[in-house]
């Protein structure tokens, strides 16, 4: 999951800790050595300068794991939410338009080239809830439902992380089966899958019988949002793909070259509609974005689709790439 965000290594660490919402003072070590060949998806200047943690929040042990808030040090407001040291989101308390990880970034890039104006936004999977923090913000008075089984982890968010002033906001406490089930034919202008499970998204959201169901709630011309994270030889990524493309024909996949050319492990973001993608705008977007991306329509091939009785979660991440290394 690539991210602006890194850290200073052990003999680096501060010797001062701050931030007011600090419960419990850590100093983390820094990641592993870079992955990647560039280090992070915002401007160069911004990538040689190393991010620090300022502290984190007492782990909180939810369904998922035990959640912390990491605030940063380098950014006011800025904080990471890991869930048993996995990355999962980050978000800016005082710029909800700043989004740090560079797949929601694509998700940003894909939405604005949908016409203007309020968007009813439904989110499987809450996290932190940045997206729709920067929905709330770029298209005011979008309607936006989030399902977000996790109870403790959604009071951690909601008393450590406030949500904008007048967001339309709701967050469920359901699982994205029974909560897809649960909503209304054509209520949703946009669907965005983002859920995972000890970073692998779970087999239940993946199958054909689900899709079916992600549909039926998108109104004509709506848009599926899909984080999906894989690496070589990308077969969880391909089948996905066909399922979706089973009940939305106008799909794409959207990743930097290197994932889609199955060279590496890392994020691809999926789009899927009954209309024809805005590819052009898509295209220009990734063209353009710091980290230039590439965009497959024909990625699926023909591969096999998923269904409820022929199922597979996503490959877990290197635990390098993804899970944050506390230090003593």
């Amino acid at each position: 999951m690539r991210s602006r965000i890194r850290y200073r290594r052990s003999s680096e660490r501060p010797t001062k800790v701050s931030g007011a919402a600090v419960c419990t003072a850590v100093i983390l070590r820094s990641l592993p050595a870079n992955p990647w060949r560039r280090t992070a998806p915002g401007a160069a200047t911004a990538a040689a300068t190393p991010r620090t943690v300022a502290g984190v929040t007492r782990a909180e042990p939810g369904q998922r794991g035990a959640a912390e808030l990491l605030a940063d040090a380098d950014r006011p407001g800025g904080w990471l939410l890991v869930v048993d040291r996995v990355r999962q989101s980050y978000v800016d308390l005082e710029d909800p338009t700043y989004l740090d990880f560079e797949y929601v970034q694509i998700f940003a890039d894909v939405l604005n080239a949908l016409p203007g104006g309020p968007l009813a936004v439904t989110h499987v999977g809450g996290g932190g809830c940045s997206l729709a923090r920067w929905v709330s913000v770029t298209r005011p008075g979008s309607p936006q439902i989030v399902l977000e089984p996790d109870t403790v982890l959604t009071e951690l968010v909601r008393s450590r992380l406030p949500l904008p002033r007048g967001h339309r906001i709701r967050i469920r406490p359901q699982d994205g089966r029974s909560g897809t089930a649960g909503l209304a034919d054509r209520s949703a202008d946009v669907l965005v899958l983002d859920a995972f499970d000890g970073g692998r998204v779970p087999a239940e959201l993946t199958t054909r019988e689900y899709l079916a169901d992600a549909a039926r709630v998108l109104r004509p011309g709506g848009l599926l949002l899909a984080n999906v994270a894989d690496g070589p030889p990308l077969t969880f990524t391909r089948r996905l793909l066909a399922t979706v493309r089973g009940a939305l024909p106008h799909v794409a996949a959207i990743a930097d070259g290197s994932v889609l050319k199955g060279r590496r492990f890392g994020n691809v973001v999926l789009a899927g509609s009954r209309a024809p993608l805005p590819m052009l705008q898509i295209q220009q977007a990734s063209a353009r974005a710091p980290f230039p991306r590439t965009v497959r329509t024909t990625l699926a091939g023909d591969a096999r689709p998923f269904t409820d009785a022929d199922s597979m979660r996503s490959p877990s991440p290197p635990d390098a790439m993804w899970r944050i290394q506390a230090g003593e």
